[in-house]
């Protein structure tokens, strides 16, 4: 594996996950996107709109696409946001709530069972190297003129 570019490495392994993830999420007639926003939205409390794309780290776009989808298949209720009039609030139907319970269940299953097949010490490490990628890539030090 020492050939392969990093990049390819993690795309390659996310495209696995999320095929993994889309065949269990098809058993339950729904999608990864679905699941991964059910987990997104604040069960108790509903999550704004505005903020649920960028916790997401989607674009405002593919997340009303699916946000649409969802409302239509009885997942969620959009409300008036009572702190801000201009705003939307995002909560759960108990049928949501419900599939995001499914959703959760298999988000933890992958968990678990990756922990039970790789060290704890390995895995602080894939922490530690996923959050330094992340950070070059949003602090811009990687394609930037201002590499650090």
């Amino acid at each position: 594996m020492k050939d392969k570019t990093i990049d390819y490495v993690l795309r390659t392994t996310w495209l696995t996950v999320n095929k993994m993830y889309n065949e269990e999420a098809a058993k339950f007639d729904t999608t990864m996107a679905t699941g991964f926003t059910l987990l997104s939205i604040d069960p108790e409390k509903g999550t704004p709109s505005t903020a649920l794309g960028p916790k997401m780290g989607m674009e405002a776009t593919s997340l009303s696409r699916i946000l649409k989808t969802m409302e239509q298949r009885g997942l969620i209720e959009r409300h008036p946001n009572p702190e801000d009039g201009r705003g939307v609030l995002i909560h759960l139907t108990e049928f949501g709530k419900e599939k995001r319970g499914l959703s959760k269940e298999k988000v933890l299953t992958f968990n678990e069972t990756i922990k039970k097949h790789i060290p704890e010490e390995k895995m602080n490490h894939f922490y530690e190297v996923a959050e330094t990628i992340n950070e070059l890539v949003c602090n811009k030090k990687i394609y930037n003129n201002n590499k650090k």
